[in-house]
């Protein structure tokens, strides 16, 4: 199985040749320009060649929109998100991005759709069902970067700490944040891998994030599959106790991605891609194991998600009570990659169809390969060049990976 948590920093193969003449493709597929060129004589260069597209780190190419609304949940998914505002890497890319916090992903659909928003953190079912008009009309949404791996889990309530096997969960009320999400189709195959039906042996329930601990207290649920730091949050209050991280279903499973839809990016090209580049400098930062406490001491923020620190830190280092009287350590709990995997895209549209939500005939492959745009995601992660925490991304964007010991794609690249 494919691993996606080393830091292991981009090799030649997203290197540039040393020396390059001014305005002739380099193997990083980019323009170069001489030192001693002024950026006015540069952009004045492109202009009269009629190039237009993206420089290294030491020019500028303007964007059309510099300007820009960017919705997110508070959750600890959308730390690319927040770090590339705290950090700087928007405005070093030379946008503007003014964070619109969003309490559930039904607004956040409508807001991205409506054009309130110009992109949006986004589970990574979403541009898929969005683009394919599952519950909503159709629109061409496109997922530009992943932002996380990991970093959800199943939590029970302390009531149910006898009931840990999943084949006694029948008649349970679980919590899901959409019906779109990771969250629903990893538990959705968790439930049946443990001979469980989720649409008639147990009820799943759409609540916003931030109101899962809250409804857990009530008893209004019996549990949820649901992202961090809520899983943690619950354990903090004392009133549940993490069951299974999503690492150990499924370990590199995406949950958010970065996203928006494809007139904006025909309308806004360079803004796209500048977009990308903060996105991948944002998550290689917040992938690198010694950020964690200081992503942490940011995110605690109340601009952020308002939530107590050591809460945080402990969802994000893997160093954390599971509220059960053990102190666990696991290092995948949390992961975060730009590269939004066609592999990845295809095991989300085999499980929308597997569970009725998709019903009409549809390409997977085509499918993938328009809506996850890795292709575009490796070649921007040329031009920011190596990073610490940047993985190198998997030739072809197929890693095969393993899902409750089932790999997927399976020999011959046919789904489940």
């Amino acid at each position: 199985m494919k691993r996606f948590f080393s830091s292991k920093t981009a090799e030649s193969a997203l290197r540039c040749d040393a020396e390059t003449e001014p305005f002739t493709a380099c193997s990083c597929g980019i323009m170069h320009f001489s030192s001693g060129l002024g950026r006015r004589g540069f952009l004045g260069g492109l202009a009269a060649a009629g190039i237009s597209g993206t420089a290294h780190a030491n020019s500028v190419v303007p964007v059309e929109k510099a300007e820009l609304k960017v919705g997110f949940v508070p959750i600890s998914c959308a730390a690319p998100l927040i770090m590339a505002v705290a950090k700087g890497f928007f405005q070093e890319e030379g946008l503007n991005v003014h964070l619109q916090k969003i309490a559930g992903w039904a607004l956040v659909r409508d807001r991205l759709l409506n054009g309130e928003l110009d992109a949006s953190q986004l589970l990574a079912p979403m541009p898929i069902s969005l683009s394919l008009g599952l519950g909503s009309a159709a629109q061409p949404v496109r997922a530009i970067t992943m932002q996380n791996i990991n970093g959800q889990a199943i939590t029970l309530a302390l009531k149910h700490h006898n009931r840990r096997d999943p084949r006694d969960w029948k008649g349970m009320t679980f919590a899901i944040p959409f019906e779109y999400s990771m969250h629903n189709l990893l538990l959705r195959d968790y439930l049946a891998h443990y001979g469980l039906d989720p649409d008639h042996d147990v009820t799943l329930r759409i609540t916003s994030p931030p109101d899962m601990v809250a409804n857990l207290r009530a008893g209004n649920i019996d549990g949820f599959l649901g992202p961090d730091p809520f899983n943690q949050r619950a354990v903090y209050e004392q009133i549940g106790f993490i069951q299974t991280l999503t690492a150990q279903i499924w370990d590199g499973h995406p949950c958010c991605a970065f996203g928006m839809t494809q007139p904006f990016i025909d309308a806004y090209p360079n803004t796209y891609s500048a977009l990308q580049r903060a996105m991948i400098r944002a998550a290689a930062w917040m992938n690198a194991p010694e950020n964690r406490l200081e992503a942490a001491r940011i995110m605690a923020q109340p601009a952020y998600l308002n939530q107590p620190e050591i809460v945080i830190r402990q969802s994000l280092t893997g160093h954390y009570a599971d509220g059960l009287g053990v102190v666990q350590d696991n290092p995948h709990r949390a992961g975060y990659s730009p590269y939004p995997y066609y592999s990845m895209a295809m095991w989300i549209e085999s499980q929308l169809r597997r569970w009725g939500y998709l019903q009409r005939p549809t390409d997977a492959l085509k499918l993938a390969r328009e809506i996850y745009l890795f292709d575009d995601v490796v070649q921007q992660a040329r031009v920011v060049g190596p990073l610490s925490g940047l993985q190198d991304p998997v030739a072809g964007g197929f890693p095969e990976f393993s899902v409750l010991g089932q790999t997927f794609p399976r020999a011959g690249g046919q789904a489940l």
